[in-house]
């Protein structure tokens, strides 16, 4: 078939047939039994019925799109005329490879998922593009990077500097700011294959996602479809509508400003067993010297998009012991904290009991970064998107 992706693996694509069968699997197998396994069972339930509201919410839009008149649904060579729900399935095969693209190339994972979206409903209308034997998730990359084009000319978003405040304690050079940062969960990143690229640029670390959003948008668009994805020059250029030349042109620009804006340190997975299991009970302990020692000396905290940071383990420590101190004016109540992962990194959400209720309520998603053992950064975002981490809003 026309639409197959020669790069799937055996087994890859979904299709809905198969989606209903795996529910109707996974509901018969549940049993009220123990509750650890009934709890997994239905989350793999969920899973499954998640992928098939994708699905179908995909389908319900391309052919409300028909109706609107942008196409008909047998448009196209007969080879690449496919109905709504099968064009809906096999776009959800890839959904995760071009979420991620869009995430890396706005740096937003609530923009990611409006792209992804916008992506499909792209494709559907252009569906008779489709060249027989392509990649169909290269042609996806090139619709959804337009698309990410078209969001940052409208949106013009930059980064800049945080500035100071007055009346706090930090140090240093003020960090750069991108107040649309949002973290990704390690849960939604595709599975690795044989052959896909491995690189300096193809981790999703917060470093590197602060780095990208300095390019200007077309150097960055480039960047990542040659040295992230391994797009050729011309695969490139025609996704760009660029000559050859003038992707190589943006190609010499933007990798060495990638590489004054990345730190020099890179996250050790060994050096992190155990340090979530510390730092969380660290953050819960009501005194911070226990946290302090987990930190680095230039540790650095921020929490887009708010305007607060810190850097150096004193100001830090400075800013988090009157949140700890139940005698302080400032103490907001008890923390508890679960454990997840983002952007390959360590994370934890964290939850907050305030004064005379009975409910730890979700309070911010730390995601931290590791050199040698010690943590050398705290990002801290807000709650919106624990769902997404597979994290309850409230305990």
């Amino acid at each position: 078939m026309a639409w197959t992706d020669a790069g799937s693996r055996p087994g890859g694509e979904v299709t809905v047939e198969g989606l209903i069968d795996d529910i109707g699997r996974g509901a018969a197998a549940l049993t009220p039994g123990e509750p650890a396994a009934l709890y997994a069972g239905v989350a793999e339930l969920t899973a499954s019925v998640d992928r098939l509201r994708r699905v179908a919410r995909t389908a319900r839009d391309a052919a409300a799109d028909d109706n609107q008149g942008y196409g008909e649904p047998d448009a196209g060579p007969p080879e690449l005329a496919l109905p709504e729900a099968a064009f809906a399935a096999l776009t959800e095969t890839h959904r995760r490879a071009v979420l991620v693209h869009c995430y890396r190339m706005t740096g937003s994972y609530d923009d990611a998922e409006d792209l992804v979206r916008e992506t499909f409903l792209r494709a559907w209308r252009a569906r008779d593009t489709f060249r027989a034997g392509a990649s169909v998730r290269t042609w996806l990359y090139r619709i959804a990077t337009n698309a990410c084009l078209d969001l940052l000319r409208r949106t013009a978003r930059r980064p800049h500097d945080y500035e100071p405040l007055p009346g706090t304690v930090r140090g240093g050079v003020p960090p750069a700011r991108v107040t649309w940062l949002q973290p990704y969960p390690d849960d939604e990143l595709p599975r690795a294959a044989a052959g896909d690229p491995v690189g300096p640029y193809t981790t999703l670390e917060l470093p590197l996602l602060v780095a990208l959003q300095h390019l200007p948008p077309r150097q960055r668009a480039a960047l990542i479809l040659r040295d992230v994805l391994g797009l050729s020059l011309g695969e490139t250029a025609e996704t760009l509508d660029l000559t050859p030349v003038s992707v190589d042109s943006a190609l010499q620009r933007a990798r060495p400003a990638l590489r004054d804006l990345l730190p020099g340190g890179r996250t050790r997975e060994a050096a992190e067993a155990g340090l979530l299991t510390r730092y969380t009970a660290a953050a819960e302990a009501p005194d911070p010297a226990a946290l302090g020692a987990l930190l680095a000396d230039d540790v650095l905290l921020t929490a887009p998009p708010n305007p607060s940071w810190r850097r150096g383990r004193d100001a830090v420590l400075a800013f988090l012991r009157p949140s700890r101190d139940p005698a302080s004016a400032a103490f907001p109540g008890d923390f508890r904290h679960l454990p997840a992962r983002a952007n390959g990194q360590l994370a934890a959400g964290s939850y907050l009991r305030r004064p005379g209720t009975n409910v730890h309520r979700a309070q911010s998603l730390d995601v931290l970064r590791a050199e040698d053992g010690r943590i050398v950064e705290i990002t801290s975002f807000e709650p919106h998107l624990f769902p997404a981490f597979g994290l309850p809003l409230r305990l």
